[in-house]
């Protein structure tokens, strides 16, 4: 299979949850290690890489707003989470030697660059990781939308979804063990089966901007690579 790479700009999204290695809570510094070293090999490739990552290993909103907390302040606080996500995946990369920029979409001046989209695709375009922390900055809307609306804004080739198991099964693979791997979708298939890949919200944006969706697993070192390239177990989401 070639080894060339399928894409030239793509937008990689994170859940907080896939931070925390074995652990209940926070951050994993191996696995952090290891998605840093995943990052790397794709740059290294030539593809440019923008971040989006989640919070919920720090706060989920809808987890607050169960608890009867009111929804946008919950949502704002989960936001502030995935900066600091952001900032430690900045720290792993940077330590491997990859140039990051961290840009926010609530303005933290002392700590990122506010979200401009111009200045991200000009990072991009000189072989920088863009990280894009507080979802859209906007309560109400998950990190999947905003990965699929940040990966609309940089024209991006492709989203990849890292997720806990190799693509997108029929049932939970880890609690039915009849469940089975989708090699293909279609984003209506997606809504109409009802599978819990991303949100509606993120689907529909993908959709509309034709941007392919990949899936594949945060827990396989060089899974990432090997998507970007065409290579290794991932489900593809497209228009058909």
């Amino acid at each position: 299979m070639s080894n060339a790479p399928r894409f030239k700009r793509i937008l990689l999204k994170i859940s907080g949850e896939g931070l925390m290695g074995e652990g209940d809570y926070g951050l994993d510094d191996a696995t952090l290690a290891r998605l840093a070293d995943d990052v790397k090999s794709v740059a290294a490739l030539g593809i440019q890489v923008g971040v989006v990552v989640g919070g919920g290993n720090i706060f989920r909103g809808l987890a607050g707003a169960a608890r009867g907390m009111e929804r946008a302040s919950a949502d704002y606080m989960g936001m502030l989470a995935t900066v600091i996500n952001a900032l430690a995946i900045q720290n792993a990369l940077e330590r491997i030697g990859v140039q990051t920029r961290v840009q926010s979409a609530i303005p933290m001046a002392q700590i990122s660059e506010p979200y401009i989209r111009r200045r991200a695709i000009r990072h991009m375009e000189k072989g920088r990781v863009v990280i894009f922390g507080a979802g859209t900055g906007n309560p109400f809307f998950t990190t999947d939308t905003a990965a699929a609306l940040r990966a609309a804004e940089m024209g991006c080739d492709a989203l990849f979804k890292a997720t806990q198991v190799d693509g997108v099964y029929t049932a939970d693979p880890k609690k039915d063990p009849k469940a089975t791997r989708y090699d293909h979708l279609t984003f209506s298939e997606v809504l109409n089966k009802d599978l819990k890949v991303m949100d509606a919200a993120a689907i529909a944006v993908a959709r509309e901007n034709n941007i392919p969706i990949l899936v594949f697993s945060l827990h396989n070192p060089g899974a990432f690579s090997e998507a970007a390239q065409g290579n290794g177990r991932y489900t593809l989401i497209d228009n058909g």
